[in-house]
């Protein structure tokens, strides 16, 4: 697979991860599970589908140099800097445009850097599987995940009944539906015709901007243009002129959605994006009283919390249900319910001139 490339999308800072992840220490960077950091965990499981050397990481250039300072395997040629976050689409778009320009036959991997993913040899067949069809039918393809609970804080894709020819387990796409209320995910769920959509795709780099091309035109005359000078000194001038122009958009939204050829494979390995403290609570280990607890304090007569701090002691009693967390000198409580909801606390900061905090 010479000309397949793994890219990994490593742009964001992790707003529902405050006050752990921040502008200095994005939810990418951070080791969740004392695992290793998660843009390290996604880059060891692409190493194994492909070389070094063929994986790229798109992001910006003060996350760059914080993931080469924590990974002696990268080198700056390794990165596609965005000038400033735009969306999956821009992102998409650039990197594509990046590759398309190296290799014309490019098949291309996107890869989220913060999902936790479990039973690599089944996700290693996953990709290959979605590499053949891409590289078959010119098709779009993603990933889906069978559904193991009704999740409001998920995308969903909706599959055909029957697989395409020839292909076990990959199906064509029917509709996409954005992060349900619980009722409608009980229906998606109990139909058996709804998988998890989990924002990571396999396509040629040539197929992906013609769809592009097609749905984003103006997101495509732009990158056309940046394309023109990539490799010539006058690419740093070219994209930062340009690339304030374009408008945020998510390949979902932009593309996926109006697209008639995706196609989804049928994913079997336990996956998470990670989206929120509930859920990484849910995939930790919890004591008797099915408590995570990171600190060095005590939680009495206390069940069901998350706790977190490496320089306090956190002491409970009688608290339940709960995400409390310590980091330099801030403290975050929350209802674990509830969590997701972060994001709206970090909105605040900057309004109430506590942007040093971001």
């Amino acid at each position: 697979m010479n000309n397949y490339y793994s890219i990994i999308m490593a742009g964001g800072i992790g707003k529902r991860f405050w006050p752990r992840s921040r502008k200095k220490t994005p939810k990418q960077l951070l080791d969740i599970f004392d695992t290793g950091t998660m843009i390290n965990l996604t880059i060891k499981r692409l190493e194994k589908l492909s070389l070094i050397d063929n994986i790229y990481i798109i992001t910006n250039h003060s996350q760059a140099k914080m993931i080469l300072a924590q990974n002696n395997k990268l080198k700056w040629k390794n990165f596609i800097i965005e000038p400033s976050g735009k969306n999956t689409a821009p992102a998409i778009a650039l990197a594509a445009a990046h590759i398309v320009k190296k290799d014309p036959s490019a098949i291309i991997g996107f890869f989220p850097a913060d999902h936790l993913i479990k039973n690599e040899k089944e996700f290693n067949l996953s990709v290959k599987k979605a590499i053949k069809v891409a590289s078959e039918n010119s098709s779009l393809v993603t990933f889906g995940i069978k559904p193991t609970f009704p999740s409001t804080g998920y995308g969903y894709v909706q599959i055909e009944k029957e697989n395409i020819p020839n292909h076990k387990l990959v199906y064509k796409s029917k509709t996409f539906a954005e992060k349900p209320n619980l009722q409608t995910a009980k229906r998606f769920v109990n139909s058996k015709e709804f998988l998890w959509n989990s924002g990571m795709f396999v396509w040629k780099g040539t197929t992906i901007l013609k769809a592009i091309n097609k749905n984003i035109p103006e997101l495509f005359r732009i990158i056309s243009k940046i394309k023109e000078t990539i490799g010539t000194k006058k690419y740093e001038t070219s994209i930062e002129k340009l690339w304030s122009s374009i408008s945020p958009i998510s390949i979902d939204y932009g593309v996926l959605e109006k697209a008639e050829n995706v196609k989804v494979v049928l994913c079997d390995f336990d996956w998470s994006d990670i989206g929120s403290w509930n859920a990484v609570y849910k995939l930790d280990n919890k004591d008797k009283n099915k408590n995570v607890n990171h600190s060095d304090g005590i939680l009495t007569e206390s069940t069901k919390n998350y706790v977190y701090s490496k320089n306090s002691q956190i002491f409970t009693y009688n608290v339940h249900d709960l995400v409390i967390i310590e980091e330099n000198g801030v403290i975050l409580v929350v209802p674990r319910k509830d969590s997701e909801y972060v994001k709206d606390v970090v909105d605040t900061l900057q309004i109430n001139d506590k942007g040093n905090l971001l």
